[in-house]
């Protein structure tokens, strides 16, 4: 059997309806649309949330607070979670990535100081908090900032 020989199962396909072709055809005259209304017209469709002329869900329900349209979000890596690595070690987020801290690596990557850091590291990150880069060099280590 080649790929050209291949045919679906039998009941796999529809033949297509078609609309229009008399009476007995079983879908004549309205074409299975039945009788007028913004469905049985040409181009009568309505948008997404469309609700017949009602008022839509999403403008009847409350809107609250600010949603910043450029809003720049941070890869989150905490200081004690680079307690686990060994000393002297440059980190940065292709380490980070293969240890299974981070995730999506197109993001920049900002260190927090939550915990405690006993090792010195080299930790290059684009954005660091001023507790974070405080125990970093109070550890021995150093901060890297990328760009």
């Amino acid at each position: 059997m080649r790929l050209n020989e291949l045919s679906p199962p039998w009941g796999a396909h529809h033949r297509k309806k078609r609309l229009g072709r008399g009476e007995s055809s079983g879908l004549g005259k309205t074409s299975g649309r039945g009788h007028k209304g913004q469905k049985a017209r040409a181009g009568g469709f309505h948008k997404r949330g469309f609700e017949g002329g009602q008022m839509p869900l999403a403008r009847r329900l409350p809107k609250r607070g600010f949603f910043p349209l450029f809003k720049k979000e941070y890869l989150v890596v905490n200081v004690a979670d680079l307690s686990s690595f060994s000393a002297n070690a440059v980190i940065d987020k292709k380490v980070l990535d293969e240890a299974g801290l981070i995730r999506k690596s197109s993001l920049p990557l900002k260190i927090l100081g939550d915990g405690d850091l006993s090792v010195a590291l080299q930790v290059k990150a684009d954005r660091f908090s001023k507790s974070a880069r405080t125990k970093i060099e109070k550890a021995g280590g150093q901060v890297i900032l990328n760009g």
